[in-house]
This record gives structure tokens, C-alpha cells and sequence, in this order.
């Protein structure tokens, strides 16, 4: 890992602290130890930490009265309880207090090095969706201010996130692929009251049953081949934030069914468990299917349409708002070029030109890779229409970059500009991991 994660262990056994010691400590983790609450205490004075590892039973200050302490400094400290059969109770009482999880001595390190790369993906997320003291119309703005462009058909959508926002209200965003439907998505968060908890992007497209109901419901330990410990799903990490369920037409029928459950009661079970497990969050899903259609053809349920089609948002598509094109080329170029090291530059008057004839199938999404590739094939400061993988007058079709490998040449140079770090050019990329996972195999990405 990049940037070492800092692990705090406390247990009053001295075996226990050196074996988890030097497991961490080989996984790359930066690992403080400590024998008692007092003593932890010290230590998260002096430097901050990212998880916490209680034993539940120690002498003087227990786990549950260390882990109050812990939180009232900071709230979303991340706690994982470790604790013998005998006190499975206490366990469950520190996860209603807050903990992020347990785990039962004695213990497989592979399981609870699984609960603590979930339980850092959760202060992660939490960290990036928490906002600074401002007050929530700066807020709203602030994420509006990510939907670059003037013309009226985006000061249209922009209007209808300040409407919905304030709300629970379950919203469908729809439009073409490409448009900007998670930009839209995480302003909704951004503006909402729930801004300070995490939202969690969940992409649809192309996944089997199996690995869908896996991501959204998480699964118990053994439920599959491979399952080798209990997993949270994007439901669960969603508590008190935001889902954004992203081609929600590409779900199966099943899943349809459980996930229409889910919307109706936020209860839901893991796969392979029995337990229910109940969540708090506000849904976003987003299509560039006609749900309409569908639910005609008898391929999407009716009842579930009606759920999710509460408040609705119409993306248009780049051949609707040409006149934005200049300010979205700005925005592209300031980002790449810092990106990449390299001076801005700006597009001459024919390239500007030639941006705005092209008819964008797809949309902004290949707006962006045709900026960013600009960048790096450009001969001076000065992007010439030969620098541009677009059809000129005086070429042939034959000549244009697809919209496929426009995509896969953008992948590929954030996966390097990453240093090959999947997680980080996700967020980046702005999509989850299985979606990138899923484009490096069908692209042959090299990492």
C-alpha cells in the first residue's frame, strides 16, 4: 500500500499484541501496540490512527469504555472488537455503540485482515464524504459546481438536484451512457442531510447473479467457493449515506425481487446467512435503458419501476448542449494537465471548431478521453485538429478513435498514472473496483 495505513492493537496479552504485530506489520501496515485503555490513550493522543483493535476483557479500562473514549473524539474512529466466545454479548452491545465490527478469539489472521481492509474502505469513504463546517446551500453548490456548463438544458438538471436533494426521496437519473449520471448522483449526496456519511457507487453492468447479489448484499463466510470471510455489502456500507445503484436495468430478475425487498423494508440478508440485517440509506439508481419499454417487454418488474421512478432526472446528451463544449474542455484540460505535469495549452480555433461538429456518441465520457489523449499527443502548447481522434472534413470514418478505445486508452492512463493501484484509479475513474476489474480483463489493461 502507497500510504500505510496505522493500526492500533490493545490487548493485555503480550502474545497477542506480538502476533498481530508482525502479521500487520509483513501486510505493510503501520502498527502501534498497547497493553491497556490508558496506555492506547497515549498513543492516540500523540498521532492519529485509522482502525483500532479492542480486546473486550482488560484490567483497569475495558474495550467498551476505551472505545467511548476513542469516540468522543472522533466519532467515526473505527473499532474492531476482539473478544472470546464468553463475551459474543458484550461484542454485539459494542457494534450497537458503534464498533465497526468483531471478531471471536481465536481468530484466522486472514479473517480479520479481510474485516480490517473493510473497515478502512469505510473510513475511506467516510473521510471523502464528510465535508467541512459550511453551511448547506455552500454545500449544494459546491457540488453543483462539478456539473460543468451554462446552457439551459443543464441549468435544467442542476435546478432539480437543489429540489431533491433536501429529500429522502428515491431519484432515477436517466440518459445516454457517458452524460455525467454519478456526477449527478454524488451532488444529490453532497447537498443532502445525509453529506456527512458515505455514499457507495454500485455499477450493474455485465455482472452475473451470483457476484451482484455478493456486492450488494455482502455474503457470510463459506456461503461460496472462495468466500473465505464474512464480506459487508454496498447496502451495509451505505448506512446513514447514500447507494447509488448504477444500470439498474442490467439487474436480473431475482435480484429485481430482492432488491425491490430491500427498497420496501432497508432489511435485507447476506448471502449464505440467515440473519436479517437492517440499514438506513437513501437510493439513487441510474439507467440508459428505457425502464418504460422494459417493463412492456416483461424484463423489468413493474412494481420495482414504480419504486425507484419517485423523482426522476433527464440527462442530455452533448449534442444537446454544444454550446457547453468550451467549458467543459476547459475544465478537462486544467485537470489532465495537472495530472500529467504538464502545461494547459489551450485548442485552437479549428479544433474548437471540430469539437463542436462532432456528434459525441459518447458524450462527455468521450469528450474527456479525446481532450485527455489530445494532451499527450500534442506538438505544442496549441491542440491542433490533427490532434484529435475525431473525423475531420478531409478524413474518413476509418480514422476516428472508437468510443471503445477511446475508453480503454483513458483506463489505461489512469491505471498508470496510479502506478497500477486499482482502488486509487477507481476513485479517480469515479467508478467502483469490480466495475474496473471487469474493464482491465475485457481490455487487457496492463497494470
Amino acid at each position: 500500500m502507497s500510504e500505510k495505513a496505522r493500526l492500533l492493537i490493545v490487548d493485555d496479552e503480550k502474545i497477542v499484541r506480538e502476533s498481530l504485530f508482525h502479521w500487520f506489520s509483513e501486510d505493510g501496515y503501520e502498527v502501534v501496540t498497547a497493553e491497556s485503555g490508558d496506555a492506547a490513550l497515549k498513543h492516540f493522543d500523540q498521532a492519529p490512527f485509522d482502525v483500532f483493535l479492542l480486546d473486550i476483557k482488560m484490567p483497569g479500562m475495558d474495550g467498551l469504555t476505551l472505545q467511548q473514549k476513542l469516540r468522543e473524539v472522533d466519532p467515526n474512529v473505527a473499532v474492531i472488537i476482539m473478544t472470546a466466545y464468553a463475551s459474543v454479548n458484550t461484542a454485539v452491545r459494542a457494534l450497537k455503540e458503534g464498533a465497526f465490527d468483531y471478531i471471536v478469539k481465536p481468530f484466522d489472521p486472514e479473517d480479520l485482515a479481510h474485516v480490517i481492509r473493510s473497515a478502512l474502505e469505510r473510513r475511506r469513504l467516510l473521510r471523502e464524504s464528510a465535508p467541512p463546517e459550511i453551511p448547506v446551500d455552500a454545500r449544494t453548490e459546491d457540488g453543483l459546481a462539478r456539473i460543468v456548463g451554462q446552457t439551459p438544458a443543464i441549468e435544467h438538471v442542476k435546478e432539480m438536484v437543489r429540489i431533491v436533494a433536501p429529500a429522502d426521496t428515491t431519484v432515477l437519473i436517466s440518459g445516454e451512457s457517458g452524460t455525467g449520471k454519478e456526477l449527478v448522483a454524488r451532488a444529490i449526496h453532497h447537498a443532502s442531510p445525509r453529506r456527512h456519511m458515505p455514499m457507495v457507487a454500485m455499477n450493474c453492468a455485465g455482472l452475473p447473479e451470483g457476484l451482484m447479489e455478493s456486492e450488494l448484499f455482502g455474503h457470510e463466510k463459506g456461503a461460496f467457493t472462495g468466500a473465505e470471510a464474512k464480506r459487508r455489502g454496498k447496502f451495509e456500507l451505505a448506512d446513514g449515506g447514500t447507494i447509488f445503484i448504477d444500470e439498474v436495468g442490467d439487474i436480473t430478475p431475482k435480484t429485481q425481487i430482492d432488491l425491490l425487498r430491500v427498497l420496501e423494508e432497508r432489511v435485507f440478508t447476506r448471502v449464505g446467512g440467515t440473519e436479517p440485517v437492517k440499514a438506513d440509506f437513501r437510493v439513487v439508481v441510474a439507467t440508459n435503458r428505457n425502464l418504460r419499454k422494459m417493463v412492456d417487454e416483461k424484463r423489468f418488474r413493474l412494481d420495482l419501476y414504480y419504486r425507484i421512478n419517485v423523482f426522476t432526472i433527464v440527462l442530455p446528451p452533448l449534442r444537446e448542449r454544444v454550446a457547453d463544449i468550451p467549458l467543459l474542455v476547459d475544465h478537462f484540460l486544467t485537470k489532465y494537465a495537472a495530472a500529467m505535469g504538464k502545461p494547459k495549452g489551450s485548442l485552437s480555433e479549428d479544433a474548437l471548431n471540430a469539437l463542436t461538429r462532432h456528434e459525441w456518441p459518447g458524450n462527455i465520457r468521450e469528450l474527456e478521453n479525446t481532450i485527455e489523449r489530445a494532451l499527450l499527443v500534442r506538438k505544442s502548447l496549441v491542440i491542433e485538429p490533427r490532434d484529435l481522434p475525431l473525423v475531420s472534413e478531409d478524413t474518413t470514418m476509418e480514422h476516428r478513435l472508437s468510443l471503445a478505445e477511446a475508453e480503454r486508452v483513458h483506463l489505461q492512463n489512469i491505471l498508470d498514472m496510479t502506478g497500477g493501484n486499482v482502488s486509487k484509479a477507481a476513485r479517480a475513474l469515479e467508478i467502483d473496483r469490480v466495475t474496473l476489474y471487469n474493464k482491465i480483463k475485457k481490455y487487457g489493461l496492463q497494470r
